[in-house]
């Protein structure tokens, strides 16, 4: 788009212009250089800028000491009011390139991470008393730090205590399992035995994890401090510092060659935000979002490597490997339940990641109903004949016009988005032409993206579904047919929100002259917003669907409001358009009656309810016992929990998918594409969401 480049280059104007870079001839200080682009890049070009002062300030002290120390087991209160004296002081350091908060705070925790790995030989020195009734607190957040060393010296008996109880209660398990089942190959040992070999592989772990924080020099922890700056502007606005290139691809989307999913950190953990679609995790399908990555295994027999408190780079890393080699994860499940899930690393299918559309049919025979699975908005634009996610789609409706249908369901569930062109093409699909959506820069109008074609490919009775994970493109195109009354949105209480767009701008770009400061690393900015063509922003509230179905995460915070310093919702003039001929809003409030009715009677749906319960108190839980004997009863309860639901997932009686008659040919030439198109068949069976759907398609005239 052409305003991009404008602005782009405004950018690039304004820094040179203004004189700012005399202190390259010859100075020295990298440091102050970055900070000196990172503010000027974010005054000029990011789209909602920040007023630097105390206030900005004080959240930046925060940021940084929870990004440094999340599980405060470094800084004391004593540190932290050392520091105290700069939590106003941020915005004057960063305006005149000075570095004292910054300096004093990394020469402390300097010094508190050796202390630390004193005080690991020390506390796993001997037994650990699991007797006693202690608690754990496993959400250190809004605690107060460590009042001095003697604090934190028991805030690392427990974290230490804590994490050797669960490896302990794990061989405990194992042994005893391997006595119900008659192993005579187990290598029986005694409790004493056990709760020394726990402890000595929670040292080493916490001793490792010592070794590589020691290995992180200021230039590291200058990144982290960078990032806290940027990220008050918004939680997507970061610092890239430079590195290998493999690597920094690997960040910048985000997906890690070998398990495809998408990983970020989160509060002291690695959590899964997405995962790829045609992956080894996709088709292994245990995976799932918001699972808390604790330990990482090089398959069955190697000793996991805790993975609480590592830099996600680290992670990677050790995820990362060979195709057809094994990974095994334990991941704490959104309940609280801990899985050991092992996926062989694999190349993504491309197949699997494209639009397949199948035929819906239920007990109360008649027409079939047409399904639309579209993973993701795709292009290759490395190709110009190579497959688009909107051509694809109006192929599969074309085929899907050939069946017996009275409708389609195009399910955008977990799409997290992408070509921006396709979803507008695809709203086409089933409108006339005109306005999709506004794309706004700051300090300019907004741009309104169109459709052209006056053609209407199907314009016959269609639902979209979506859920809490369906984001940006997705968000755009299901709030198209929502404002031209065109659809039936139906899914989650909301879409995830995400209204925003990043550009990546290199810093080396502004450097003139001599290359000693090069290279210095990429600002990833939020430059535009996106606007639905009646005015509201998707930015935080997502799209409320139309008729929501209630799922399991449903009462806890996920999506973009689950990040601090989101942008806020706003918006803007909505732009002229003509709804549809036929609108589906007089239908809405009797298939709303009609779909909680259903919902009400139908006890799979009171079983997601009550998970949704019981998930939102597992997120609310901070304390848990170090008493072996109250934790393991609490795991065997979660466990005989979690079972209650496993039903949930069953296969629906009367409900039959069958492929299109145009693809018959297609799938039965190809063994491996029909067991792919089966298990396909048979999880699309089992969908709740998608059979409900179908009796909302059914009830609509």
């Amino acid at each position: 788009m052409k305003i991009r480049v404008l602005v782009v280059g405004g950018l690039v104007a304004a820094l040179m212009l203004s004189g700012a870079y005399a202190i390259y001839d010859g100075f020295g200080d990298r440091g102050k250089v970055l900070v000196d682009l990172l503010i000027r890049s974010m005054e000029k070009l990011h789209y909602e800028p920040q007023a630097v002062d105390d206030h900005f300030s004080e959240m930046v002290f925060e940021e940084y000491l929870e990004r440094v120390d999340y599980a405060k087991l470094f800084f004391t209160q004593e540190d932290v009011d050392n520091l105290a004296r700069f939590r106003t002081r941020i915005d004057d350091e960063l305006q005149n390139g000075t570095f004292e908060f910054f300096e004093l705070s990394y020469n402390i925790f300097d010094r508190r991470r050796g202390q630390a790995k004193e005080m690991i030989t020390e506390l796993t020195a001997e037994p650990f008393d699991f007797e006693l009734k202690e608690v754990y607190d496993g959400n250190p957040e809004d605690d107060a730090y460590p009042a001095d060393e003697d604090a934190l010296r028991q805030r690392w008996h427990q974290e230490l205590k804590y994490r050797t109880m669960i490896r302990l209660a794990n061989s405990l398990e194992r042994q005893e399992k391997a006595k119900e089942e008659g192993d005579e190959d187990f290598e029986f040992k005694s409790y004493e035995e056990l709760e020394e070999a726990a402890r000595e592989r929670t040292r080493k772990s916490y001793l490792e994890y010592i070794d590589r924080l020691l290995k992180e020099d200021m230039a590291d922890y200058r990144a982290e401090y960078l990032n806290s700056v940027a990220n008050i502007y918004d939680p997507h606005t970061g610092y890239f510092p430079p590195k290998d290139k493999e690597d920094f691809d690997i960040q910048l989307s985000g997906q890690f060659e070998g398990i495809g999913a998408s990983l970020r950190e989160d509060e002291g953990y690695i959590k899964v935000v997405e995962i790829i679609p045609g992956s080894a995790s996709a088709r292994q399908g245990e995976l799932q979002a918001d699972d808390k990555i604790l330990k990482v295994a090089q398959g069955r027999d190697a000793e996991p490597v805790d993975a609480v408190g590592m830099n996600i780079d680290d992670v990677v890393k050790m995820i990362r490997g060979p195709k057809g080699s094994e990974v095994i994860l334990t991941v704490r499940k959104i309940d609280g339940t801990t899985e050991d899930i092992a996926i062989t690393r694999d190349v993504v299918i491309l197949e699997e990641t494209y639009a397949k559309s199948a035929v819906l049919h239920d007990e109360d025979g008649g027409p079939g109903i047409g399904y639309i699975h579209l993973p993701k908005f795709y292009v290759d634009f490395n190709n110009r004949n190579g497959r688009r996610a909107a051509t694809d789609v109006a192929r599969e409706i074309e085929k899907l016009q050939r069946e017996d249908i009275e409708g389609i369901i195009l399910d955008l569930r977990f799409n997290g988005g992408g070509a921006l062109q396709d979803a507008i093409e695809m709203s086409g699909l089933f409108i006339d032409n005109g306005p999709i959506v506004q794309v706004k820069y700051r300090g300019y109008n907004p741009q309104i993206l169109r459709d052209r074609d006056p053609s209407v490919q199907y314009d016959g009775k269609l639902i979209v579904l979506v859920n809490s994970y369906s984001a940006s493109a997705s968000e755009i195109l299901a709030a198209a047919m929502q404002d031209y009354d065109r659809a039936v949105i139906v899914g989650s209480t909301s879409t995830y929100g995400k209204g925003t767009v990043q550009t990546f701008v290199d810093l080396d770009e502004f450097v003139s002259g001599g290359s000693e400061m090069k290279p210095l690393g990429q600002i990833k900015l939020t430059t535009q917003k996106f606007y639905r063509i009646n005015g509201d922003a998707t930015q935080l509230k997502g799209v409320v669907p139309d008729i929501i179905i209630p799922d399991e995460y449903s009462l806890i915070d996920i999506g973009e409001k689950d990040y601090e310093h989101s942008m806020a919702w706003d918006r803007i003039d909505p732009v002229s358009y003509q709804v549809w001929d036929d609108p589906v809003s007089t239908q809405v409030g009797e298939l709303q009656a009609l779909s909680q009715a259903r919902i009400a009677d139908n006890n799979t749906f009171q079983l997601i309810r009550e998970n949704a319960e019981r998930f939102k108190a597992r997120q609310d839980r901070e304390d848990y016992p170090l008493n072996l004997a109250d934790y393991q009863a609490e795991v065997e309860r979660l466990e005989t929990e979690s079972e209650r639901y496993k039903n949930i997932r069953s296969v629906i009686e009367g409900l039959q998918v069958d492929y299109l008659s145009s693809d018959e040919d297609f799938i039965a030439a190809d063994e491996t594409r029909q067991k792919r198109f089966e298990s396909w068949r048979t999880n699309l069976t089992k969908d709740i969401y998608l059979y409900e759907a179908i009796q909302i398609m059914q009830d609509m005239q």
